[in-house]
């Protein structure tokens, strides 16, 4: 699992810092989680091609999470791209995107399908044969989803001198690694346990941003591998937190502890602060394992 920082401070772009935006490498597949004002800029400068994004997961339609999403839109259409595109944000991202495309003369050469969400509760909006993706209701002015990527359980990992010492023909194998027993080639049927074993264990990812302290989450998100949880303001700046609808880097860690995550992620930075290490000092006196995003950096999980 590989997470790449494009953008993780909050409100206006800078010259030196950008907007909300991440790309998410989990079983081969590349999701972009949120898009603010250059985006698609970030994205050639970390060499990430723009083909291999398939899915688009916007949390809310404040600017800073959205703005630069008719453009990557738009430049797909420049580059021919063929493939399908899938967006998945709020009900009314459709209509946003879809204006201005029609309005700009600019309607794509390729499939675009938006999948608008309006539930507050968790839902599974996507799955394949490796993982899922589901939305976790968060709180703030507007309606606004995180999401919560997860691997399925892998195959189980097959010890080929074990199979040959109980004279397993290679064409069971397949069966073997998805956890079935079967029969030697001299009629003995061979528990599955003895021949493999677990498979790596699955990781998982929770993107939250832009949230109050919201303890309802806990539950979805128990035992997490990582968290991203935004931490716009410090202790000193707390009394806008509950206005704006925004956390703390505090309140963000104290959901990683209560939800018993192995990594917490802090971003979403106001940019009224020039030293983010304070944001993880703060964050340490709850929780131990935190790191900071920041533009440019790749987070690898093996």
């Amino acid at each position: 699992m590989k997470l790449n920082i494009l953008g993780c401070y909050a409100a206006t772009p800078r010259s030196f810092t950008n907007p909300s935006s991440q790309v998410l490498e989990m079983k081969n597949e590349l999701f972009l989680i949120d898009c603010g004002e250059g985006t698609q800029v970030q994205l050639r400068r970390n060499k990430i091609k723009f083909s291999k994004i398939k899915h688009i997961f916007i949390s809310h339609l404040h600017g800073d999470h959205c703005y630069g999403l008719v453009g990557l839109i738009s430049t797909f259409r420049l580059l021919n791209r063929e493939n399908d595109l899938h967006v998945y944000g709020p009900k009314g991202i459709k209509e946003m995107i879809t204006l201005q495309l029609k309005l700009s003369n600019s309607w794509t050469n390729y499939p675009l399908y938006f999948h608008e969400l309006e539930s507050k509760e968790p839902e599974l909006i996507y799955e394949d044969e490796k993982l899922t993706v589901e939305t976790i209701p968060l709180v703030h002015r507007v309606y606004t989803n995180g999401f919560l990527f997860k691997e399925k359980p892998g195959d189980r990992k097959l010890l080929i001198d074990k199979a040959v010492e109980y004279n397993i023909h290679v064409s069971l194998y397949k069966s073997l690694k998805k956890g079935k027993d079967v029969t030697s080639e001299s009629g003995e049927l061979i528990s599955n346990h003895l021949v493999t074993t677990d498979p790596e264990p699955s990781k998982s990812y929770a993107y939250c941003s832009d949230t109050a302290f919201n303890q309802k989450m806990i539950p979805q998100i128990s035992g997490t591998t990582v968290l991203y949880h935004e931490s716009t303001f410090l202790e000193d700046k707390a009394k806008l937190a509950l206005p704006t609808k925004h956390s703390t880097a505090k309140e963000a860690a104290q959901i990683a502890k209560e939800a018993g995550v192995k990594k917490l992620i802090l971003g979403h930075y106001s940019t009224r602060y020039a030293n983010i290490n304070l944001f993880r000092e703060e964050a340490n006196t709850i929780f131990p394992e935190v790191d900071l995003a920041d533009d440019g950096k790749v987070f690898v999980f093996e």
